[in-house]
């Protein structure tokens, strides 16, 4: 990658103040672009407020789950490229909240779609869901894209629905030149993901109690 792809380009990052958008925001931001963000105030955390995300990019609150409110703010400020990384992130979170969980990752994920479809301005879309989407079949062999999608629980079973929808758009895609990626991403350890029942976070834990 060129390093001054992103340089002067209007980046939309969702999910911008969670642990991988915040270093994603700060990467491109070190890159030149010019980075809208979009969350949630419930959703800041120790690592969000101490980078000052809020105050380091153009950021906004916004429910993604409200599609006329998303469809407006992006009609307003234009990005040419989005990277959708909004979603309830947890496991065990979809057990206590399914419906919430549904709504988020699968329903958010095809406003954003939608959304992008319908603005020109937009010409790349890249959505994260998760490697939890493929069917569990209890093997050592790393998933291939091509595997079965079909998640068990509720998390994962609405990041298959979301892999599904942006499936869906890639191939009926109604515009032109808008290119749409999916990357399904395994757990990813870091400075700054501070969630519960997570590797790193929960052994420090352990060694302060």
């Amino acid at each position: 990658m060129k390093n001054n792809f992103y340089k002067g380009k209007k980046v939309l990052v969702t999910g911008a103040n969670g642990f991988k958008g915040v270093w994603l925001s700060i990467w491109l931001k070190e890159l030149g672009a010019t980075v809208y963000g979009l969350g949630l105030k419930k959703d800041d955390n120790f690592f969000s407020k101490n980078i000052n995300i809020r105050k380091l990019i153009k950021f906004y609150d916004l429910d993604l789950t409200n599609f006329n409110l998303f469809n407006k703010f992006i009609r307003k400020t234009k990005p040419q490229i989005v990277f959708h990384l909004a979603g309830q992130p947890l496991v065990f979170n979809s057990y206590r909240n399914p419906i919430r969980t549904f709504e988020v990752n699968s329903n958010g994920t095809l406003n954003v779609l939608e959304a992008c479809n319908r603005l020109s301005v937009v010409k790349s879309l890249v959505c994260i869901t998760s490697d939890k989407s493929y069917k569990n079949v209890n093997s050592n062999t790393p998933y291939k894209e091509t595997d079965e999608l079909k998640g068990d629980d509720p998390y994962s079973a609405s990041k298959s629905s979301a892999d599904i929808i942006i499936n869906s758009y890639q191939k009926t895609l109604k515009r032109k030149y808008l290119g749409i990626s999916a990357a399904r991403a395994g757990n990813v350890i870091g400075g700054g993901d501070f969630s519960s029942n997570r590797i790193i976070p929960d052994i420090v834990k352990s060694i302060f109690t």
